[in-house]
């Protein structure tokens, strides 16, 4: 019969096209998740606000609703590297892999943002994804910018600079510390906004203690070199730091900002800040840098920046201050309180608050008071826990004195507060002891 098919080739024919059909779909889903590119909630930056608002989100709208941007595969719990820098801690204890801090589920983008597009709720990255949103967490944190000071990064191929702030360099701290054996020990503070701003003197006191343990304090001259006009922004704490500087014969220079490094002199030029111009230079035996620091570089020129290039925010709610589906946390933002992994679990509970009520179409209840902590590291064995609120009042949690050295401040710091952030603040459970401080004061605070 013309046009019938050999029922061989009928039964080819449908086999044919029963892989065929088969290929395809496997091809179009392929396709359909490697190229998903809207998500409930887009989180930008895998540090601790970006992974503790990454889980906070997924019990809220569901993992696959949720992704990250960040092109680190390493995730550091930075606040022990003081400890590091003094031989207190080991330098790997400080890292997990990204895949491992990721909450499950979550997708991870491993990109760099390369621009915002908040008019059309989209971001684009450095890989040529283009991913939108229905809301945006921005949690970039903050660069560092040792390139600023002449002679650096370089310099840190000497063996008498290190510095607290990177992976790469705090190793040399250690190392510069060990080796030193008279002269001068000089320790820095930029002009610029830094995180936690008590970091570049803990690591002075630790190596007091250090060289008083090894017999070499009666030949070394400690120096600080501050751009600030005081030790420390809260005069309770500055007036116990005041006290140690004197009984420990360290020797503090205020408005002393550094903007060269000879490394290979041993030669530190530093700026007064009250004189315009006027340099003095100051020899080294040991220099540890604390560079300065900036925003995000995607930040400046978009449309979420501030004056300033920072993120933009109402430092009440953590909503941006034009677009209302975006929101930031951490050290990336212009909240005026100082940039702390402890502000930025306060700053994850009054932030899950306000998407929450956002996602309901309700206005956001509850507010950031800009509490930050700085455990002051101030030797082996003792820390003065400095806690505060955007007005720089003391918002401290035990029902003690806390700007009394204490050991047992000292222990949270070097065992508790690890454990608290890799168990409690990634896995968004921690939103900072609030909670904790009204019951330690009976209600009283």
């Amino acid at each position: 019969m013309a046009g019938t098919l050999h029922p061989q080739l009928l039964l080819l024919s449908r086999q044919y096209c029963r892989v065929f059909s088969v290929i395809h779909s496997q091809i179009h889903t392929s396709c359909l998740l490697a190229s998903k590119d809207h998500y409930k909630v887009l989180v930008l930056g895998g540090g601790s606000g970006g992974i503790a608002m990454a889980a906070r989100m997924k019990r809220k709208v569901g993992a696959e609703n949720v992704a990250i941007v960040e092109p680190s595969k390493m995730h550091y719990y930075q606040p022990i590297w003081t400890l590091v820098g003094a031989g207190a801690k080991n330098v790997a204890s400080s890292g997990r892999t990204t895949t491992s801090v990721i909450p499950t589920g979550v997708r991870w983008v491993e990109s760099k943002v390369a621009e915002f597009d908040p008019q059309n709720n989209t971001v684009y990255t450095d890989s040529g994804n283009k991913i939108s949103y229905d809301y945006l967490i921005v949690a970039l944190g903050l660069e560092l910018h040792y390139e600023k000071i002449k002679g650096l990064p370089e310099g840190f191929e000497h063996p008498k600079i290190g510095s607290n702030y990177s992976v790469q360099t705090v190793e040399k701290t250690w190392n510069a510390l060990k080796n030193f054996k008279e002269g001068n020990a000089v320790f820095t503070f930029p002009n610029t906004p830094i995180k936690c701003a008590g970091a570049p003197q803990k690591i002075m006191y630790l190596s007091d203690a250090f060289l008083r343990k090894t017999g070499k304090r009666s030949k070394a001259n400690i120096i600080f070199n501050t751009s600030l006009p005081v030790l420390f922004g809260v005069k309770k704490y500055a007036d116990s730091l005041w006290e140690i500087v004197k009984s420990r014969d360290l020797n503090v220079n205020l408005r002393h900002n550094l903007i060269e490094v000879r490394a290979d002199k041993g030669e530190a030029v530093f700026e007064n800040l009250d004189k315009p111009g006027e340099t003095k230079i100051f020899e080294y035996e040991f220099l540890h840098v604390t560079p300065p620091m900036g925003p995000p570089a995607v930040l400046k020129g978009s449309l979420l920046e501030d004056a300033s290039g920072w993120l933009d925010l109402n430092k009440d709610t953590l909503q941006h201050k034009k677009y209302s589906n975006v929101f930031g946390i951490g050290d990336c933002t212009n909240l005026p309180t100082s940039k702390t992994a402890a502000a930025v679990a306060a700053q994850s509970a009054v932030l899950d608050r306000t998407v929450s009520r956002i996602l309901k179409k309700q206005m956001p209840d509850k507010t950031y008071d800009g509490y930050t902590s700085c455990p002051l590291v101030t030797s082996y064995n003792t820390v003065i826990l400095a806690e505060f609120d955007y007005d720089g009042k003391p918002l401290e949690t035990f029902p003690v004195d806390q700007s009394k050295e204490s050991r047992i401040m000292y222990h949270m710091k070097a065992d508790v507060m690890p454990h608290l952030y890799w168990h409690g603040l990634l896995k968004g459970l921690w939103g900072g002891p609030g909670p904790y401080r009204t019951i330690m004061h009976l209600g009283m605070k």
